[in-house]
């Protein structure tokens, strides 16, 4: 296989095999609209085999973080028209994560009563609210009855994702958000049939994910999943516990025929990873590593070994919205600026140069 050439996820055609990681850029202001300049940004990677977009909360009570779009309201799902339109006049593709916070975040931030989670476990240190930073509050453990909420928020999102014209869908189960917050064992402590055993932590993201693929089929829905990441306190630190709850919600999803399982871990070659893959029994997509940057070498090596079908690559894509062409070519990359990611306007968004100057 060869990094550049076009494969299939599902009912999902790519031209080459790199895909644009799911980027949280904190660009859509306080109603969480993504505007024209979102969809400037989007349209601008277009060239990329498929973008997956930023974690797009499903509901008022999922949102993490101020300037985080949604996919909630009217408003904001002609925002994400809008931005659908505008990938696909460039000849792209795009499907929308759609990510529930659970308890990474504060009442300041959802403008809600309470935040959620599958215990009523805190997480140590602070979080950033509109008004400074905040220490992060104590949750409020979902019931059953509200649990089914959930799944029912995420369909709901998934079918106005469809709805807006976007190719798919994207369960965020990875990064310490609500649904890895289920899964591990330091952030669910549960003795329902949501806590406890692996097959029981798997449950709710095995649930989602079968209710959305439902909704708007298979072909169009991926998964991401992040095993032993240990990010944002949803602790997995016994190995064999961690292989036995992915295993459980592999072998859940793997009927459902998936467009794609992403996973984010440091050794996608290992036998974790590709156990995972092995049961899923369908398109892996590798991302090697948060924090480490995916160089063409890595992508290219990942996808020619045979270890991964498509690479999920950030910060370079971040830099350089004609990547594809520039790594084909040979070409040089920009330099990604770290102090303009997460802030409100154009500049580090949508001002990083093309080869041919044409923005």
């Amino acid at each position: 296989m060869n990094l550049f050439s076009p494969t299939t996820l599902g009912d999902i055609q790519l031209p080459n095999r790199v895909v644009m990681a799911p980027l949280t850029r904190l660009r859509s202001g306080a109603e969480g609209v993504p505007g024209p300049l979102v969809a400037e940004h989007y349209a601008q990677r277009a060239s990329t085999g498929l973008i997956v977009t930023e974690g797009t909360y499903p509901s008022a009570e999922s949102r993490g973080y101020w300037g985080q779009p949604g996919i909630v309201t009217d408003e904001q799902v002609a925002g994400w028209r809008a931005v659908a339109d505008a990938v696909h006049a460039r000849g792209g593709r795009l499907v929308m994560q759609v990510m529930h916070a659970g308890r990474v975040s504060h009442t300041d931030i959802t403008r809600t009563d309470r935040i959620v989670a599958p215990s009523a476990i805190a997480i140590q240190g602070q979080v950033h609210t509109p008004t400074g930073k905040a220490p992060y509050p104590v949750p409020h453990a979902l019931t059953t009855a509200e649990i089914r909420g959930v799944v029912d928020d995420f369909v709901t999102a998934a079918r106005r994702a469809v709805d807006a014209g976007l190719d798919g869908v994207e369960v965020h189960g990875a990064n310490g958000y609500l649904l890895h917050q289920f899964l591990a064992p330091g952030s669910n402590t549960r003795d329902d049939r949501y806590g406890g055993s692996p097959e029981n932590r798997a449950r709710l993201a095995v649930e989602v994910t079968t209710a959305v693929a439902e909704a708007v089929g298979a072909g169009r829905v991926g998964i991401r999943i992040s095993p032993a990441h240990n990010i944002q306190d949803a602790f997995e630190q016994d190995p064999a516990d961690v292989e036995d709850t992915y295993q459980a919600l592999v072998e859940g999803l793997a009927p459902l025929g998936l467009a794609y399982l992403s996973v984010l871990h440091a050794d996608p070659a290992g036998g974790l990873v590709q156990g995972l893959r092995k049961r899923f029994e369908g398109p892996l997509m590798a991302n090697s590593g948060f924090g480490v940057v995916t160089t063409r070498e890595d992508a290219v090596d990942l996808v020619a070994d045979g270890v991964a079908d498509v690479v999920a690559v950030g910060r370079a894509l971040m830099a350089n919205p004609d990547l594809v062409e520039r790594w084909q070519g040979g070409h040089p990359e920009n330099e990604l600026v770290q102090a303009t990611v997460y802030t409100s306007g154009a500049e580090g968004y949508t001002d990083y140069p093309f080869l041919d100057a044409r923005g």
